[in-house]
C-alpha cells in the first residue's frame, strides 16, 4: 500500500513511541484481561459513530435547563467530526495498526477479537468525539463536569488497547477534539436567548403525552 507524505512521517518518525505505547497499554491486558477488555470494548462502543453522544446532546437540547449544556455539546462534536472526516482523514489516509502484517499491532488485535474499521486512522475519530463532547461541558460549568476528561482519557485508551489506533492518533483526536469543544462552547454565545427558552417538548407528541411539556423547567 502506497502512503501519504504525512502518513509516511507518522509512521517513521514516531514508530518506537507508538510501539512503546501500545506495548505499555497492554500491560493491563496482562494484568486483568477479565476486567479491561470488557471494559475497554464497553467505552469504545459508547464513541463509535457518536451516535450515543450526540443522542444524550439531542435529549438536554430538549429541556429549556440543560438546552445550552446540550448544544455545546452537539455543536463541539460537530466541530470535532468535520475536522476528522472532512479535514484530516482525508489528508492522511493513514492504513490502521492492524494492517501491518506480523506487527505486535496485529498480534494485539487479533488476540482481542479483531475489530475492524473501514476508514483511516488518523486522527482517532472516537477521541475526538469524546474529548469535544468533554471540553464542551468542562467550558460550560468546570466544577460540575471537570471528571468528563477522564472520559476523553478512557477512549484513547481503549483505542490503543483494541489496536485499531496508534497513539499519535489518539493524542491527534484529542487536540481535534478539544478544539472541537471549545468552539461549540463558543458558538452557543452567539445563539440568541430566545432559542434556549422554547419549549421544545410540546412539539413532540410523544414525549409530551408522556406528562412532560417542559414549562415546569424553563426559568
Amino acid at each position: 500500500m502506497e502512503l501519504t507524505a504525512l502518513a509516511t512521517w507518522l509512521n517513521t518518525s514516531f514508530a518506537s513511541f507508538d510501539e512503546g505505547a501500545a506495548i505499555g497499554v497492554h500491560k493491563l491486558y496482562e494484568l486483568a484481561p477479565w476486567l479491561f477488555t470488557p471494559l475497554m470494548n464497553l467505552v469504545s462502543l459508547l464513541g463509535k459513530g457518536g451516535i450515543f453522544l450526540i443522542g444524550f446532546s439531542v435529549c438536554l437540547i430538549l429541556y429549556p435547563k440543560t438546552r445550552k449544556l446540550g448544544t455545546c455539546m452537539l455543536l463541539g462534536l460537530g466541530l470535532g467530526a468535520l475536522m476528522t472526516n472532512a479535514v484530516f482523514k482525508p489528508l492522511a489516509h493513514r492504513p490502521r495498526p492492524y494492517t501491518w502484517d506480523g506487527s505486535v499491532y496485529q498480534e494485539y488485535w487479533i488476540l482481542l477479537g479483531r475489530h475492524t474499521h473501514s476508514d483511516y486512522c488518523f486522527p482517532s475519530g472516537h477521541t475526538t468525539a469524546a474529548f469535544a463532547f468533554a471540553l464542551a461541558a468542562i467550558l460550560y460549568d468546570k466544577r460540575k463536569y471537570w471528571p468528563l476528561i477522564f472520559f476523553g482519557i478512557l477512549m484513547g485508551i481503549s483505542r490503543i488497547y483494541l489496536s485499531v489506533h496508534y497513539c499519535t492518533d489518539v493524542i491527534a483526536g484529542a487536540i481535534v477534539g478539544s478544539i472541537g469543544g471549545v468552539g461549540g462552547y463558543y458558538l452557543t454565545q452567539f445563539i440568541p436567548r430566545k432559542y434556549y427558552q422554547i419549549d421544545m417538548i410540546s412539539y413532540i407528541p410523544f414525549l409530551k403525552n408522556l406528562g412532560g411539556n417542559g414549562k415546569h423547567l424553563k426559568k
